[in-house]
């Protein structure tokens, strides 16, 4: 399988109070195709800085990240968002749906944005796949947190995207919406073939993916493969 995200000796700080505060040092990770990874640690760990920069939603302090062959330093956000819209698909805890649009318009969003606009029926069948066929036209504030979320799911895989970022995917969901929706987004994952990248402190959901990398004070202290049935 081919490297499809790269991460080299990357480091993140940030000023506070005047001082330089450290939250990831010296990271190097590779992930194939197809594959599903966690990031796990406690909380201050670096875990969503380290998304957040492998998604191209922001630039490290030094170091390189590669997706799909892009190295994202040199960008403008202009192209990292390009970048974004091309490659790669987002899962929040807090769903973040637009709430002025119906669950059908928030799935469609992302083409849109594209200049594809015969999304309809492809949002349609996906909202449908997450079993909410009869839910297409109500808002964000009429659905349920699982509903949201559901939303959300479908969103992410409109566009097709080759890995998919996701933040806490059920961590503002109860134990049997989560499992729901961890179901959900392990099945669409297959059938779509992404690249699953979840941050998690849930351990449970954690081993389910191929692969676990924990994060303790913005190091990596461990990467291994998890024995995920069949």
């Amino acid at each position: 399988m081919s490297v499809i995200l790269k991460v080299d000796n990357l480091n993140m700080n940030y000023q506070s109070g005047g001082k330089s505060l450290s939250v990831l040092q010296s990271i190097n990770i590779e992930v194939h195709e197809g594959e599903t990874v966690s990031i796990t640690g406690p909380s201050g760990s670096g875990k969503t800085t380290l998304m957040g920069l492998c998604a191209a939603l922001d630039n490290p302090s030094s170091g390189e990240i590669t997706i799909f062959g892009n190295k994202i330093s040199p960008l403008s956000e202009d192209q990292r968002a390009l970048i974004r819209n091309k490659y790669v698909g987002f899962i929040f805890q807090n769903f973040q749906l637009l709430p002025s649009l119906t669950a059908l318009e928030n799935v469609m969003l992302p083409l849109e944005m594209q200049g594809i606009y015969t999304a309809h029926k492809d949002a349609e069948d996906l909202l449908k796949r997450v079993g909410l066929a009869d839910r297409v036209t109500h808002y964000p504030s009429q659905l349920s947190g699982g509903e949201q979320q559901r939303v959300a799911l479908a969103r992410a895989f409109i566009n097709k995207p080759k890995i998919l970022f996701a933040d806490e995917p059920t961590g503002n969901l109860d134990g049997d919406t989560g499992e729901t929706i961890e179901k959900l987004m392990f099945d669409l994952n297959k059938d779509y073939g992404t690249t699953l990248i979840i941050v998690t402190h849930n351990q449970d959901l954690a081993a389910k993916t191929k692969r676990t990398i924990q994060l303790k004070s913005g190091h990596v202290v461990s990467d291994h493969l998890n024995e995920v049935p069949a």
